[in-house]
């Protein structure tokens, strides 16, 4: 909320700064209120006049939030006023939450008592918080609204139990690879009646297989938003809560275990409201699509790595959900998704603004359709496609008027094609072309100068990655999540903790691989041109 996150971890006793593009991040140690005040020096005491005075306090923390991390906490250090200040208008903290994390927090939230959101984080090779520190911060941070709970492994449901009766205003709960389970998970579900978002991923203390125990709807039903589930061995425990959510906006399922086809059918029935839905790697078919048509608001669609998904689910979903806005489709090259479901979604679905088609092979009848009849299509992606070669690059050219991004990746296109780009789509402001090997960096370099305003990135000679499709941004978003929530709007500030040299590293190689293959990661980089099409269309 203004601020870049800054990192707080218990033992340290030095602080760092760094510079990351124009905001900087900081490391700060968790003192005691006495130490830190020691190490805060009035300038104002030694004879020099308090111009900042008269300045209401709601003033001075106003002015604290235009700044970076390190600038604020420059700022704190300058006299004990802006000391308290500061401390007491950040909203958003990140603590590394190690085990030796408990002895430290009486003192982190005396001085930081406005938090309302809160990200706990614990390496994967430490011990973590358990329920007593999770206990006591609920207890000093009863306004808290969201929660980020990550390989917190020592909390159980008895914890997430005390924590949720006592911040009833929870609004999102977002939990990865933590131990508790349906018990919890219901706890929360039972008293927070104003959540609105919930993520879970790896969530081990669900059961496998028909013991597992029901989870919702709880009275947090009435107020669900938006639900992901990731990576669980039996995420359909969670079908009573879907089905109980009857306001349900967003449905996002990744890599849960199970046939969905029966699930997806009875949640059609029951919840209405559903405009958004992810489905990547599920035992998903027709019978889950056809099921799915029948949420007539759908207007954003991902169907990723479900090889049982055919033109006719396509179909069902194309006559039914006419609102459709946002298509994405990674085929995994099966074939069986191809014309037949483009032409009618080219027919049916005339807002479609955004259409990413992986290991799909298009033709220039589906694509002349799509011109024609979305007039809308401002963003199209083909990557992998052995179809899409100059013909039907002259035909997007000639007719997708409104088109302003287009990316082809590893399609058999030359300079050819490139060639007619110069003429057509005249609202073009970005190109990009990978691995695709008969264009050359001189077609790039003549189109860039025929068309001056067109920014035009080529990367023919990059590495292929296997088993990488548009779909895998999602984990890119994870790891960027954290980052993100810092920049939302409202007076707040992230105090976030560093990472274990594996976590980073980590993290590095899963964001290069992310980057360098994902058309939807693609996409959002080209924010400079027009924003974020996701920001800017949601």
């Amino acid at each position: 909320m203004g601020q870049s996150a800054s990192t707080t971890t218990a033992g340290q006793n030095h602080i760092h700064h760094s510079r990351s593009k124009s905001r900087s991040t900081g490391v700060i140690s968790p003192m005691k209120e006495s130490e830190d005040s020691d190490d805060v020096i009035d300038v104002f005491e030694v004879g020099e006049f308090d111009y900042s005075s008269n300045i209401p306090d709601e003033c001075v923390a106003s002015i604290f939030q235009s700044l970076s991390s390190g600038d604020r906490k420059r700022c704190s250090l300058v006299c004990h006023r802006w000391f308290r200040i500061e401390g007491q208008s950040r909203h958003r903290l990140s603590l590394n939450a190690q085990s030796d994390l408990a002895s430290v927090i009486p003192s982190i939230f005396s001085r930081f008592d406005s938090v309302t959101k809160l990200a706990l984080k614990c390496d994967r090779r430490s011990t973590s918080i358990g329920d007593d520190v999770l206990v006591l911060i609920s207890q000093r941070c009863r306004n808290l609204t969201r929660l980020k709970l990550r390989t917190c492994r020592e909390i159980t449901d008895a914890g997430i139990e005390a924590f949720a009766k006592n911040c009833k205003g929870l609004k999102k709960l977002s939990c990865g690879s933590c131990s508790f389970g349906a018990k919890g998970m219901n706890a929360v579900l039972d008293n927070c009646s104003s959540l609105e978002e919930l993520s879970v991923k790896r969530l081990r203390g669900i059961t496998d297989g028909a013991a597992a125990e029901p989870i919702g709807p709880g009275i947090a039903a009435a107020s669900l938003r938006v639900l992901c589930l990731k990576e669980l061995y039996n995420g359909q425990c969670f079908g009573p809560l879907i089905i109980g959510s009857k306001n349900l906006q967003t449905l996002k399922l990744f890599r849960c275990s199970g046939d969905w086809d029966r699930l997806l059918e009875v949640i059609a029935d029951q919840v209405s409201e559903v405009v958004e839905v992810h489905l990547e790697r599920l035992q998903v078919s027709d019978i889950g699509l056809a099921a799915l048509s029948k949420c007539s608001n759908l207007e954003i669609l991902h169907l990723v790595k479900t090889p049982e998904c055919t033109n006719f689910g396509l179909v069902a979903v194309a006559e039914h959900c006419t609102l459709l806005r946002k298509l994405h489709i990674d085929g995994w090259k099966t074939n069986r998704i191809s014309d037949e479901g483009l032409i009618s979604v080219a027919k049916h679905c005339p807002n479609l603004q955004e259409l990413v088609l992986i290991g799909v092979n298009p033709t220039r009848a589906s694509l002349e359709k799509l011109a024609a009849n979305c007039l809308n299509l401002e963003r199209l992606a083909l990557c992998g496609s052995e179809t899409v070669g100059d013909p039907e690059l002259s035909c997007i050219a000639a007719k997708c008027t409104a088109l302003r991004k287009l990316c082809i990746k590893s399609c058999p296109v030359s300079d050819q094609g490139m060639e007619a780009l110069a003429s057509g789509c005249p609202n073009l402001v970005k190109v990009k072309v990978k691995k695709c090997r008969l264009v050359t960096s001189e077609a790039a370099d003549w189109l860039r100068t025929t068309r001056g305003s067109l920014a035009v990135n080529l990367d023919a000679n990059e590495p292929e990655i296997p088993d990488a499709s548009a779909s895998d941004c999602v984990a890119n978003e994870v790891v960027q999540e954290n980052r993100q929530m810092a920049s939302q709007v409202g007076g707040s500030a992230n105090i976030a903790l560093s990472n274990t040299g594996r976590s980073n590293s980590f993290k590095a190689r899963l964001g290069l691989i992310t980057g360098r293959n994902l058309m939807a990661c693609t996409f959002r980089r080209w924010s400079s041109f027009g924003g974020s099409f996701s920001s800017r269309n949601n």
